[in-house]
């Protein structure tokens, strides 16, 4: 539910994925979102192994927007990784999975729920090993990489989350941050910036970026055409109980 409500919740962002419906069955629940098709940032850093500083802080100034956004509606989104940044028909960035939200969080309030992606660039196959690297090991960065990038870095994964970039005065720390000096911000939310790569899809068919793991799975077949389909109308009722309000259709006036 926490999902569905952070996505109905005016959430309206350039690098934000939209809801069009939601709705249940007896054993699942559905969302209907934009259809995006340029691939996981996952999957062109499996292929790419690595990208350059420009392409680096385009994706960054996007995210960063999107994740300001958030914040300015008191939402914290706690599950950002590669999996979860998409790329459109276009080579712009759209943040999915909100299922890790947290909602009406004031500007200087924690949680304590355990959760996010903790693992770069501390990771370890042992987990309290990896736990203890997070709290003590100092950052270790590659020399190559410029001092803008290598002060942004520090400053976001500062231990004393205090004296963390983005601790006082949130998005517009990374905002002003002298690695984004390049950005127009104005032209950036409004897509003026040509992304530094460009998916080149030829159409919603085009599954080119989409990794064969995904699109090799069976698809279940539709309750419509269930042999067991009454069955399963019939206790849509009982599982929309379960899930009350889980079930969206935007206004007609939307349609219009």
């Amino acid at each position: 539910m926490s999902e569905r409500n952070v996505l109905l919740k005016n959430v309206k962002h350039p690098f934000l994925v939209g809801l069009h419906f939601s709705f249940q069955t007896s054993s699942r629940l559905y969302f209907i979102l934009d259809y995006i098709n340029g691939g996981e940032l996952f999957y062109h850093l499996q292929r790419e192994r690595c990208f350059l500083e420009p392409r680096a802080r385009f994706y960054a100034a996007e995210i960063a927007s999107a994740l300001g956004y958030l914040h300015s509606l008191n939402i914290v989104y706690r599950d950002l990784k590669p999996e979860n940044i998409l790329l459109d028909s276009q080579g712009h960035i759209v943040l999915t999975d909100f299922g890790l939200c947290k909602e009406n969080i004031e500007p200087n309030g924690t949680t304590s729920t355990f959760c996010g992606t903790p693992e770069p660039p501390f990771y370890s196959r042992n987990t309290a090993e990896m736990y203890d690297n997070i709290l003590n090991k100092p950052l270790q960065l590659k020399p190559n990489i410029t001092n803008s990038a290598r002060n942004l870095l520090e400053g976001l994964l500062q231990k004393d989350r205090t004296k963390r970039l983005g601790a006082k005065n949130d998005f517009m720390e990374i905002k002003n941050h002298i690695f984004f000096s390049p950005i127009n911000w104005d032209d950036l939310i409004n897509k003026k910036i040509t992304p530094p790569f460009n998916p080149n899809v030829s159409g919603p068919s085009d599954l080119q970026h989409f990794d064969p793991e995904f699109t090799e799975e069976p698809v279940p077949n539709s309750i419509g055409q269930s042999p067991d389909s009454i069955l399963i109308t019939a206790s849509i009722k009982e599982a929309a109980e379960a899930f009350m309000g889980f079930s969206y259709a935007p206004p007609m006036e939307s349609f219009l």
